[in-house]
Formats: structure tokens, sequence, C-alpha cells
């Protein structure tokens, strides 16, 4: 079974600017609150694998599955039998940037699961383009 979430904000800061933080896996807890500690092995590219320690003490792999420069990425995070797969993607406006993240959970219990791991989205979103913002 699957469920999904997907969030959208805009901002005046540039995809270059919410790039720049995305890409960077060491700021990612100073923007996510479910984000306690995150550790990348090598680049930031497609099948880069890490590690990431949530706020809940849980840690979980990861692989960044698409890596699109600039405009994209997605992470899929594995914790036991769940598969949660985190699509981020930033595209330019006239005012600025328009950021969406969505998310989807498969696996035993996902429907149980999926309104735990979304839960902080929105303020994930909004720290994320506060500090990009303070960046342009």
């Amino acid at each position: 079974m699957s469920f999904d979430y997907e969030h959208t904000v805009t901002t005046t800061a540039t995809p270059a600017d919410v790039w720049a933080l995305w890409s960077n896996v060491g700021s990612w807890h100073r923007w996510d609150p479910t984000v306690e500690q995150v550790a990348i092995e090598g680049h930031f590219g497609e099948g880069a694998a890490g590690t990431m320690v949530l706020s809940s003490g849980t840690e979980a792999k990861f692989v960044l599955e698409i890596v699109e420069p600039s405009a994209r990425y997605l992470d899929k995070l594995t914790i036991g039998d769940l598969v949660i797969r985190i699509d981020h993607q930033v595209k330019a406006t006239a005012e600025g940037s328009e950021v969406t993240v969505r998310t989807v959970v498969e696996g035993p219990g996902s429907e149980d699961v999926t309104p735990m791991v979304t839960a902080d989205t929105t303020r994930a979103l909004e720290a994320l383009v506060e500090m990009a913002e303070k960046k342009s």
C-alpha cells in the first residue's frame, strides 16, 4: 500500500539559493525539524548513499535516486519494511521560486506512518525558504 502527500510554497529566493541548502546535507537539520544529523558518502549526486538520524532517534539509510542540479532531487529512505521517497523540486517564477515536496510512503503500516512523516513538511519548507531568502 502507498500513501502520498504534497506541499508547495513560493519564495522570493532563487532556485540556486534553495538548491544551495538542499545540496548541503550538513544544513538539513537547520531547516528540517525532523532531521538531527545527516552523513553522505561522496558528493551530492545520483546514487550517493548516506544515513540520516531523525529527531526521534531513528536512523534511516537513504539513497539519492534522482539529482537534477538546481532543480530536483529525490531521496529514498528505508526504515525497516517502510520505504519513504521524498521528491524535492524547485522551479523559477517571475517572483523567485516555487518549491514543492512530495512524499510517498510505501510498506506495511504506511497509512499510519504517513501523517507522522509529513507532519513537519510545512514548517520545514517555511524554514528552508526563509534561509534561502536571506541568501538572495
